[in-house]
């Protein structure tokens, strides 16, 4: 058994597929074919059900799979270890970021960050926070920023930016006349969120609910812009963090703040006990020193 059998096995089982797997490692389909059948032949067991279009683990595949993981995982980390120490001020780090975060924060971060240490290069996966949340716990993601909450027992947090939720309706809509807005008020009004792999759809729901009502969902979309829009025909009413209310269109619609604050407070996570690379830990301290926090 070697670590190429237990990366080409996962990589299988993470895709349901050998020909994505196949395509996503730039080997051919009977490389990885071969390489997971020794596999199997070495344990003297059938790791996946190979029967229906969708690759499946077996229950012995789910024993070896979760194994595997940590051994990939812990190898990695001792070739980022020797290579931080030739390379101190080099590296590659693979982040993600909902495209929200990523239109208002990154291209600042990443200025400053790269003036200070030019040959540490990214590779940006642009994908809402939950997914981010469940890349960085399976180690595909080496850290992301997400909207909290996130599970403390899974990640380290580093605060980064803190700011308000505020409500965003058309200027001929009744609300606009109203210095403050319960979500109460939002009782019946057609609301317009954000995707479900965002986490700010699931904790405008949640307060919703803790006001005892169902919210009325006209529409999702991914783009903050398209939402802006469906306001500006009122077309509906949405929730959106200070920075997105900002830059809606004040001459067609209003921003006004709720009376029992949402916080949108955004964090850098990262996976807990996992291996840190001088890349890491020098991007952890200029995202620290560089908190948008009031």
């Amino acid at each position: 058994m070697d670590v190429r059998q237990l990366t080409y096995f996962t990589e299988v089982a993470k895709q349901q597929s050998f020909t994505k797997a196949a395509h996503k490692l730039h080997v051919t389909q009977p490389t990885i074919s071969k390489m997971v059948r020794q596999l199997e032949s070495e344990l003297g067991t059938t790791l996946l059900d190979r029967s229906s279009k969708h690759v499946q683990l077996t229950d012995a595949g789910d024993v070896v799979f979760e194994r595997a993981i940590q051994i990939i995982q812990m190898v990695d980390e001792v070739h980022l270890a020797l290579e931080d120490m030739e390379h101190l001020k080099t590296g590659h780090l693979t982040l993600g970021m909902p495209p929200l975060i990523g239109i208002l924060f990154f291209p600042q971060i990443m200025k400053g960050f790269q003036q200070l240490f030019p040959d540490i290069s990214f590779q940006l996966d642009e994908i809402g926070a939950n997914i981010v949340k469940e890349r960085v716990l399976s180690g595909d993601l080496d850290g992301g920023f997400v909207m909290l909450p996130a599970h403390d027992e899974d990640y380290d947090c580093i605060p980064f930016v803190k700011k308000d939720v505020y409500v965003i309706v058309h200027n001929d809509h009744p609300l606009a006349t109203k210095s403050t807005i319960s979500m109460r008020d939002l009782e019946n009004e057609p609301l317009l969120l954000f995707s479900e792999d965002f986490t700010l759809h699931d904790r405008i729901i949640q307060e919703c609910e803790d006001f005892g009502f169902e919210p009325t969902i006209a529409f999702e979309s991914s783009q903050w812009e398209f939402i802006s829009q469906m306001i500006e025909h009122n077309l509906g009413i949405a929730l959106f963090p200070e920075p997105f209310a900002h830059k809606t269109n004040p001459n067609v619609v209003k921003m006004i703040p709720l009376e029992k604050p949402i916080l949108w407070e955004i964090a850098f996570i990262l996976k807990k006990d996992r291996y840190r690379s001088q890349a890491m830990r020098a991007f952890l301290d200029y995202v620290k020193k560089n908190s948008n926090l009031e």
